[in-house]
């Protein structure tokens, strides 16, 4: 007799403050193309918490849920595999949050790295949304709402997943037994990537992104921007490969791993122009992008479609959560009629 095997529950997601772009594909998106097979996998679209910095513009955050969803749908997420649901329509979340922050202290979501990092970024010194400094314990509520096990991050959010372990450690340990199961982070195998004018990050909020429908006029533009070594200065000079912008993203999408090292090589020992090198890429990111483009293209032309994924993952979502929340509230021997 065979035994249905129940598959680890992933929970994603993003902000829809913005198009994706190509950060958010080599991050996250083909990870996620990858492990819908094999995972029973949830991508939230998080609109409540891109209100934390968002409060005074919410029709560009409400108008970026449809683009973020065609986004998805794009690049390959499938809605007969992969629910996707909008966050500020599952009240379990919010329910839970409010439980879950009576388990933390100021003092500690203070501490969070990632949370410190982000508010130094946005020059909130001691001006900050509560909301925003309440993030980790919103995401808790997000991903115990699921159940998940399985959370894709960067690295550089791995301090929000230990303290949303630290957080169902604390419920458990008050309702007396483990209806919470703790997560663990699925690191991406590319590291972070840069923006496309050398800086750290790409980002929306800088203006340095490659949008997953960009143009192949913008995709040239933006590898022409890109920062090689300011040392090669002639072509039959020796050139680095590291801290070299170009490299970076052949590294990240080029499909010839054997043909970008003796590009490397190459460079190395000289006699290889940068125009050369751009000009890889640039054809690289066009085949990447080219049919990611055309698929949202179609799909834009059916928004009724997009918006039935949307309400379908919704409420099979909402069910779930309110399943959850109702098992915490029982445990934690909180009234109900």
């Amino acid at each position: 007799m065979n035994q249905t095997v129940e598959r680890p529950i992933i929970l994603t997601g993003d902000r829809p403050t913005g198009q994706l772009h190509l950060g958010h594909f080599v991050g996250s998106l083909r990870t996620r193309v990858g492990l819908q097979d094999s995972h029973q996998q949830y991508i939230l679209l998080a609109d409540t918490q891109a209100l934390t910095d968002n409060a005074d513009n919410v029709e560009k955050v409400q108008r970026n849920i449809f683009q973020v969803a065609l986004d998805y749908l794009a690049v390959g997420i499938d809605p007969s595999k992969t629910t996707i649901c909008v966050q500020s329509c599952l009240p379990a979340l919010f329910e839970l949050t409010s439980y879950y922050m009576n388990f933390v202290t100021v003092a500690r979501l203070e501490r969070n790295p990632t949370i410190k990092s982000e508010i130094q970024m946005r020059g909130f010194e001691r001006d900050i949304p509560a909301g925003f400094l309440c993030y980790p314990v919103s995401q808790a509520a997000d991903i115990t709402a699921f159940k998940a096990t399985v959370v894709p991050v960067g690295e550089d959010q791995i301090p929000m997943i230990e303290q949303t372990n630290e957080l169902i450690r604390r419920v458990n340990r008050q309702i007396g037994q483990d209806i919470l199961p703790e997560c663990k982070a699925l690191l991406s195998n590319v590291g972070r990537l840069p923006g496309f004018d050398g800086k750290a990050k790409m980002s929306k909020s800088l203006g340095n992104t490659i949008v997953l429908d960009a143009s192949d006029k913008d995709i040239k533009k933006a590898v022409n921007a890109m920062y090689t070594d300011p040392n090669h200065l002639r072509i039959e000079d020796p050139g680095q490969v590291e801290g070299n912008i170009v490299f970076t993203y052949l590294d990240a999408f080029d499909p010839d791993k054997e043909e970008v090292e003796a590009l490397k090589a190459y460079y190395r020992r000289g006699g290889l122009g940068d125009g050369t090198v751009k000009k890889r890429l640039e054809g690289v990111l066009k085949d990447l992008i080219a049919p990611i483009r055309e698929r949202r293209n179609e799909l834009a032309k059916d928004p009724g479609y997009v918006m039935d994924v949307l309400r379908e993952g919704t409420e099979q979502s909402r069910r779930l959560t309110q399943q959850t929340l109702e098992e915490v509230k029982a445990g934690l021997g909180l009234f109900r009629f």
